[in-house]
């Protein structure tokens, strides 16, 4: 006869998963907007807390206070932004229509600059049209870049449902910010998991969250900013399309935004334009280069442990799968599985030191000689 109790607790898990999978579907349509209203309370917290220690029994206030410097501080600016870009990008792209931009005839100049014998050797390499570059570089780096771009423009297309989905995220951040101290640890409690191992992902979820955030868009924005700024000195039109281009590239380790000013500034010499491509070079080895040494370490302050090649993986893999937020969702998901494994190895060798050997018990049942 099966045990009554069983069957109650097998029932009541089986109904935990049904209706758990049936909240998921039933709020996907707002997955990303939850998603990036709870990497917005992880990443502001702190300010809140500095907030809430001026007003101490005021919670309430202290979360309002803290959306409000993250509209006008944070997504005021970047949406003024954003609409200049666009226009940019649009400016551009009838340019290009109109046959005023010939990415060919560039190629060409620059081509047509170099002396022969390295004229000589892009030939022979597959590098004598612009044809011939552009089917290399998208078998090398794909669409990415390109999705990331189509993500960002179609922001404007839906702005409704883009409305719709950032009013959500501000609604339940402000209840993830002044509940969260009480939020989180149920959270931890109810999950299936060891305390000391639960303890060790929610660590490495929010280093990776704010290493992700702090360490990486801000770093972003900050080398397309200084990206922008030097084309437009040197007088580039749509500046900052072009530190959109830098801040995206900024992205991928090892490379970065020098994909992006490397040609210019050799489009810029080639073409006898000479200081503004030794003012290209010197900006982006001194100062868009040096901005990611120096600025990660102090908005970072810890390593995530996360190698370069895995972090380029899965952060276009992520921006493949889901758009935009792939960039912090990537990195995380990898940050999640290397600690899962990091710690059931460690387990292992735990129960391994402790466990007695075959030997050592056998001699510890021996008698001592009389």
């Amino acid at each position: 006869m099966i045990n009554r109790r069983r069957l109650e607790t097998g029932g009541f898990l089986i109904f935990l998963v049904v209706i758990t999978i049936a909240l998921v579907v039933v709020v996907w349509s707002y997955a990303l907007a939850l998603l990036w209203a709870a990497l917005a309370a992880i990443l502001f917290q702190p300010l809140f807390q500095r907030l809430l220690e001026r007003m101490p029994t005021r919670r309430n206030t202290a979360a309002a206070l803290t959306l409000l410097i993250i509209l006008f501080a944070v997504v005021v600016p970047s949406m003024i932004i954003g609409g200049m870009i666009v226009d940019q990008a649009g400016t551009v792209y009838t340019r290009i229509q109109n046959g005023e931009i010939n990415f060919a005839a560039y190629f060409n100049q620059v081509h047509d600059a170099f002396p022969t014998r390295l004229q000589t050797l892009l030939d022979k390499a597959g590098f004598d049209s612009i044809e011939r570059i552009q089917a290399r570089l998208s078998q090398t780096m794909g669409n990415s870049v390109r999705t990331i771009a189509s993500q960002a423009l179609s922001i404007g297309r839906n702005a409704a449902a883009f409305l719709l989905a950032f009013g959500i995220a501000l609604y339940v951040m402000f209840f993830l910010l002044r509940d969260g101290e009480t939020i989180g640890p149920k959270i931890c409690d109810a999950l299936p998991l060891e305390r000391s191992v639960t303890a060790a992902l929610v660590d490495k979820f929010v280093s990776v969250v704010r290493a992700t955030i702090k360490g990486t868009v801000i770093v972003a924005l900050v080398q397309g900013g200084l990206g922008a700024a030097t084309f437009w000195i040197v007088g580039l039109p749509a500046a900052l399309l072009w530190g959109l281009l830098m801040a995206l590239t900024s992205l991928l380790p090892a490379l970065g935004p020098a994909i992006v000013w490397v040609p210019v500034a050799v489009y810029l010499l080639a073409t006898t334009a000479i200081w503004q491509g030794l003012v290209v070079i010197i900006s982006g080895v001194v100062v868009i280069g040096m901005a990611d040494n120096i600025l990660r370490p102090i908005l970072v302050g810890r390593d995530t442990g996360i190698p370069d090649f895995v972090v380029l993986v899965t952060t276009l893999g992520g921006i493949e799968l889901i758009g935009l937020s792939g960039i912090v969702v990537g990195p995380l998901v990898a940050a999640l599985f290397l600690a899962s494994w990091q710690i059931l190895t460690e387990q292992r060798h735990r129960q391994r030191a402790s466990a007695p050997m075959v030997g050592d018990t056998a001699g510890a049942d021996r008698s001592p000689p009389g």
